[in-house]
């Protein structure tokens, strides 16, 4: 016997109907994904496709954003094209939790800046080192990936660090890099990258404000434990 479709579904059951009469509030994370699928596969409908990959995901939203197109596509009835359509949503998410620094453009804190590359890296199974470039008022410039590395340690080069703070014109910089392990304590080598930075900066006159580890919806200031 089929599944139902969606169209079978009472109305006022039916995702598209709900987000139209009652917002998007109303539906669940199962529906709103459904509706980025947009349709289902063999005797399935785009809900159950949604609570198949959801279920493949340990039904956490967190989990998921750390997907690739290949992980989706591991779920059956998900294909390239459908794990896309999700991953931009997630992506577009990041961004808009972003957005509010970029054009307040003056980071303030160490919070500030976290909000302003969480998405870069909170969802990341391996490590990145980016930098955060800001004039001498602290207004945002520019965020810059330096490495991409394995799942414990990349490795970075500080004259590509220093070249894009000159090419910015910057004159003070705020180190990020995450810990994928969700382990927030700074490592030895983090200690010691973080002293090479700031030595170098000196002699540029380009400030090290901070380096930030960052985890899942957590992070850790170096700024703030008075480890700079």
């Amino acid at each position: 016997m089929n599944q139902p479709t969606i169209k079978q579904f009472e109305e006022l059951e039916r995702p598209r109907e709900k987000f139209q009469m009652h917002g998007k509030e109303s539906l669940s994370n199962t529906e709103l994904i459904g509706l980025l699928l947009g349709t289902g596969g063999k005797n399935k409908t785009a809900i159950d496709l949604a609570k198949d990959l959801l279920s493949r995901n340990g039904n956490s939203l967190q989990r998921l954003a750390q997907s690739n197109v290949h992980d989706m596509c591991q779920t059956p009835g998900i294909g390239q094209a459908k794990a896309l359509h999700i991953l931009a949503a997630i992506e577009l998410g990041g961004r808009l939790k972003s957005e509010s620094i970029h054009k307040r453009r003056k980071i303030t804190s160490s919070n500030d800046a976290f909000m302003l590359i969480e998405h870069k890296l909170s969802s990341k199974n391996h490590e990145e080192f980016w930098i955060i470039t800001l004039n001498r008022a602290n207004h945002f410039i520019r965020q810059h990936c330096i490495s991409r590395g394995g799942f414990s340690q990349t490795v970075v080069d500080p004259k590509l660090v220093f070249r894009c703070a000159l090419e910015d014109k910057a004159s003070a910089l705020i180190l990020c890099h995450n810990h994928p392990s969700g382990n927030m304590k700074p490592s030895q080598s983090d200690r010691q990258l973080t002293q090479r930075l700031t030595d170098a900066g000196k002699l540029l006159e380009i400030q090290i404000l901070d380096h930030l580890i960052i985890g899942q919806n957590t992070y850790l200031s170096f700024a703030d434990e008075a480890m700079l």
